[in-house]
């Protein structure tokens, strides 16, 4: 049986939701208030989460940020709110897929599916995909260590958390702030100056060289930019 929490304030659509998942051995719990939805996440087991994001008392962007820091578990958003920035944020802050309500139950089952699928076969082959061990740079979830070119890289909680981040969001901006509030080893008072210090200790053990940097780029104004 996959057990399913669903945190959605709309008591009908939930009530469908979890009648028709039924059919295919899911059982889904439904919790309508979000800090109960995650107190009941701190106190039951699940596979995977359903996520809405109009919530009473806590926005789901936050809601998802939270399991996410503190889960490794599938998020799935389930949301009326079709505006791309939202689409965009859920995707950075940790959720695995996001559909616009509303939408067929059909398809809801095949993404469930697809994600618990394709958690299964990480478990089960305990190691990451040979085009992740081909990089420079990646972050073997298993032990908690990130390697750089085979070797384990000797680093702080902060600069761990920080790469990461930037591992995650390869590719993508992220912003000093972004990531004091996404890693855990780095305080809230943190200021962005500190967050550069941690930056050039990073950039250091991996031989980066400041004015040609491979791995870890400047934004100005804004953040960093990881590439590899």
């Amino acid at each position: 049986m996959i057990k399913i929490l669903m945190i959605e304030d709309d008591a009908e659509l939930a009530e469908i939701l979890t009648e028709y998942l039924a059919q295919f051995e899911m059982q889904v719990t439904n919790i309508e208030d979000p800090f109960l939805g995650l107190s009941t996440l701190n106190t039951e087991n699940f596979d995977l989460v359903i996520l809405d994001l109009t919530l009473p008392g806590l926005d789901g962007l936050e809601v998802c940020s939270d399991i996410r820091k503190r889960y490794d578990i599938p998020i799935i958003i389930s949301s009326a709110r079709h505006d791309i920035t939202d689409k965009v944020e859920a995707l950075e802050r940790g959720a695995d897929d996001y559909m616009p309500k509303p939408y067929d139950p059909r398809e809801l089952e095949a993404r469930i599916r697809s994600l618990l699928r394709r958690e299964k076969h990480d478990f089960e082959t305990g190691k990451k995909p040979l085009k992740e061990q081909q990089k420079d740079i990646y972050h073997d979830s298993d032990k908690s260590v990130i390697l750089f070119k085979g070797e384990e890289l000797t680093l702080t909680k902060a600069e761990y958390g920080i790469l990461k981040y930037l591992l995650k969001k390869a590719g993508g901006v992220v912003s000093r702030e972004e990531l004091i509030y996404n890693v855990e080893a780095i305080s809230e008072e943190s200021t962005n100056k500190s967050i550069d210090v941690i930056i050039g200790r990073i950039r250091h053990k991996l031989g980066e060289i400041p004015k040609d940097p491979k791995y870890i780029h400047s934004v100005r104004g804004i953040g960093y930019k990881f590439t590899q």
